[in-house]
């Protein structure tokens, strides 16, 4: 009954304190992407309840990004005042061991893992795409402007350049190269607008299509065609957003997509990995914690280690960040790529807590 109950009150203070941690951050962060946004306000249609609007649903996915930070330093404050109060030694004077205690935390952190898992995978892909489409539509652009002849994808043995991708995923300016096995050019079709029809199919308006005959060329027009093509809205939505908002259901269609098409996958098989790995670095950082409780007598003020929270927390990120792109340069395995950052931070938990044990 004792141990039900300290864990209970372990608990509440950890979700307490880690809770207070994420609010002050998403407060920032959507300060910070308010400023952002002003700045195109009056542009179009965009005003400012529309950059409101967009900044709140980009929330979750700031949230997302956030939460492992937000654990380790919301466990740090809460193990160090624990600490600061003697209820830390209190604990192990009564003799509970050190891999209880690392116990104890996982079982207080497994509803971390479970929320930054449904906010990854189901909340934050969904309010991403809504952010999108209020901010496009209410300044009326399209999507993938920035690129000068518009969106290239293969698929099969077929070249598909789509000039506009509108909001809800109409397609403006289509053009579809087919070849055929040896690589020679069979035909031409160019649409003025596609729309797409589940679950396989695209149906294409005012069609020419030019086909290649030996030494002859053949146009045609028709109004209405309908262009069968293994592309969705879901595969088109992941060539315009970085890998790592997308869900691990758009990622893994895309990926196959890609081999099915002798492609390069390596990015989006570490962003695929990443999403897997990634909610468990919450329990990684309670782990990280805890030595800074146990020593609480032989290091500085709950600032200083708060502050040394922050720190490590932005080395986190920064090395996830940097490894994802080392995967990619060099080739490496995805889940060498991925699970690296938390497989460090880890070892060094492990070599804190022996450290701090032995003194």
């Amino acid at each position: 009954m004792a141990l039900r109950v300290y864990e209970r009150h372990l608990a509440r203070e950890i979700y307490s304190a880690t809770l207070l941690v994420l609010v002050a951050f998403l407060a920032l962060f959507a300060f910070f992407d308010l400023i952002h946004e002003l700045e195109d306000v009056g542009r179009g249609r965009y005003e400012l309840h529309h950059a409101v609007g967009y900044v709140a649903l980009t929330l979750p996915g700031r949230a997302y990004e956030i939460l492992p930070i937000a654990v380790l330093i919301g466990s740090l404050y809460a193990l160090t005042q624990l600490a600061r109060h003697s209820e830390i030694t209190v604990f192990r004077a009564s003799g509970l061991a050190t891999a209880d205690f690392l116990f104890t935390l996982a079982k207080i952190g497994a509803f971390f893992v479970l929320l930054t898992f449904l906010l990854g995978e189901f909340v934050a892909p969904q309010t991403e795409r809504a952010a999108q489409q209020l901010r496009l539509t209410a300044k009326s652009k399209v999507i993938g402007q920035e690129f000068r002849s518009g969106l290239w994808v293969k698929d099969g043995a077929s070249f598909i350049n789509v000039r506009e991708v509108l909001p809800d995923a109409t397609l403006r300016g289509v053009r579809v190269y087919a070849f055929d096995e040896r690589h020679r050019l069979l035909s031409i079709s160019e649409a003025e607008r596609g729309s797409y029809v589940p679950p396989d199919r695209w149906q294409l308006t005012n069609v020419v299509q030019t086909r290649f005959d030996q030494e002859r060329a053949q146009v045609t027009r028709q109004e209405q065609i309908t262009w069968r093509s293994a592309l969705n809205p879901d595969i088109m939505a992941v060539l315009l957003v970085v890998p790592e908002r997308m869900s691990l259901l758009n990622l893994y269609q895309y990926i196959r997509h890609l081999s099915e098409n002798q492609q390069k996958t390596q990015r989006y098989e570490i962003a695929l990995w990443k999403k897997i790995i990634y909610p468990l670095a919450t329990l990684v950082m309670m782990a990280l914690a805890l030595p800074f409780a146990y020593a609480h007598s032989r290091m500085a003020a709950v600032s200083v280690k708060v502050f040394v929270g922050v720190m490590l927390g932005i080395l986190f990120h920064m090395l996830n960040g940097m490894f994802s792109h080392l995967g990619v340069i060099n080739s490496w395995r995805p889940v060498i790529a991925a699970v690296t950052p938390s497989v460090i931070f880890l070892l060094a938990a492990g070599s804190m807590l022996w450290w701090v044990e032995r003194r």
